[in-house]
């Protein structure tokens, strides 16, 4: 876990660079201190800050920096000007949350980075139940200082409930804490721990659609890892999930998007995703991991040179998360599909400064040196991927990556075959 923190303190430093202002407003919110005097509350005040993220995003003429990125800034002195520079935003809202029996504090200030002028600040009790309530007040509140002739209709189309059961709230929220721990990505129990959260929310609210869509994507973290011990039930039941989430959230960006990823990755199902994934980018086009699952799934589909406009739309709202990683990778992978072996050798490369033990980055990049004419550097690599990983085969390729077309499946294993790859 430490080698983890230093390496992404190191990626983060390499990121941070400055940003220029897009041609509309635009938005961090920071994370937001826990004032209850229990750190066990952290989860709860992060939460919140995710709802009023969401909400934000929701409006079409306004860039909302997404939760990965802003949160790199928890727990540090806060430069707001900086913090400007770095994320390519005119605003940064701050605030704490105070939880303490049934009452709930938000206290929030809305600040102009270029003057430092705090343009609206305020705070809002009520009791636990009021919680989504009080989160519309928040979000109305900062959408009115930066919007003040925007429609109200606007606002109330923003404002969605995820639950009426607070119980499931709660354990939903531990579940996105646990899923979205820094190094949880390769950590079999953190994802099985996030995964009975989620599914103890779902039995709390059988109707809780973002539960479902979070609980299909430990599923896609199980089959990505290479951890299902039953492929073919998990696959199914990863589908199930992802079709109830899809059915239960109509509206909601955040589990048609996962719920259309999980389709596609995982179940291959492309054109199905693939829809679920266009629909929830109308809803929420500042939906930063649904530009990167659309991204993917266009790769997929054959169709490269859109993918890179979606990852590079997903970076522009991501800069700083951890998951810019598989952006690059996915820009080198659209490169190697449109028969660019060069370019997607750069990107790979790329992608593996930031994580040097990618496996598919390290399998691109494998693929593109032996198809670009290099001769001792895709062995090197090679024999870099086997010990990672020895038991990596050309055969598994069609489970990694189910490809539209026939000729980029192709394209891939003879790369790797030229570069040494078992069959």
């Amino acid at each position: 876990m430490h080698v983890y923190r230093a390496r992404l303190s190191g990626e983060l430093s390499a990121r941070r660079a400055v940003l220029t202002l897009p041609d509309k407003p635009s938005i961090a919110v920071l994370p937001f201190q826990n004032l209850s005097g229990d750190a066990e509350q952290e989860y709860f005040a992060d939460g919140m800050v995710e709802e009023i993220i969401t909400a934000l995003s929701r409006f079409r003429d306004l860039l909302v920096i997404a939760r990965n990125s802003s949160f790199t800034y928890k727990g540090r002195p806060i430069d707001v000007k900086k913090v400007g520079q770095e994320l390519g935003v005119r605003y940064v809202l701050e605030g704490s949350v105070r939880k303490a029996g049934n009452r709930v504090r938000i206290a929030g200030q809305l600040i102009d980075v270029s003057t430092a002028a705090h343009l609206w600040a305020d705070r809002f009790d009520g009791r636990l139940e009021d919680i989504f309530e009080l989160q519309d007040q928040v979000t109305s509140s900062v959408v009115g200082a930066i919007f003040p002739k925007l429609q109200q209709a606007e606002i109330e189309r923003a404002r969605r409930k995820p639950t009426e059961n607070l119980d499931a709230y709660d354990y939903y929220l531990r579940g996105m804490a646990a899923y979205d721990v820094p190094g949880r990505w390769e950590n079999r129990d953190g994802n099985d721990d996030a995964l009975r959260l989620f599914w103890k929310a779902i039995e709390l609210d059988p109707d809780f659609a973002a539960a479902y869509a979070m609980a299909a994507m430990c599923f896609m973290r199980r089959k990505s890892n290479g951890w299902m011990l039953r492929l073919e039930q998990e696959t199914a039941q990863a589908g199930q999930l992802a079709s109830q989430a899809a059915r239960l959230g109509q509206d909601d960006a955040d589990a048609l998007s996962r719920a259309g990823f999980v389709l596609a990755r995982v179940v291959g199902d492309l054109d199905a995703g693939a829809a679920l994934i266009d629909r929830a980018l109308q809803l929420n086009p500042n939906l930063a991991f649904a530009w990167l699952y659309s991204g993917i799934t266009k790769n997929l589909l054959g169709e490269p040179d859109i993918a890179i406009t979606h990852f590079a739309r997903a970076t522009r709202l991501n800069p700083l998360g951890p998951y810019v990683v598989h952006a690059q990778m996915g820009t080198g992978l659209a490169h190697f599909l449109a028969g660019r072996p060069n370019e997607a050798r750069l990107w790979a490369k790329k992608a593996l400064e930031h994580r040097p033990d990618f496996l598919n980055a390290l399998r691109l990049l494998a693929a593109s040196s032996a198809l670009s004419g290099r001769t001792e550097e895709p062995e090197k690599i090679m024999q870099q991927l086997l010990q990672l990983n020895p038991t990596l085969r050309i055969s598994h390729l069609k489970d990694v990556y189910p490809f539209r077309r026939p000729e980029d499946l192709a394209n891939l294993i003879e790369g790797l075959r030229r570069a040494g790859m078992p069959d």
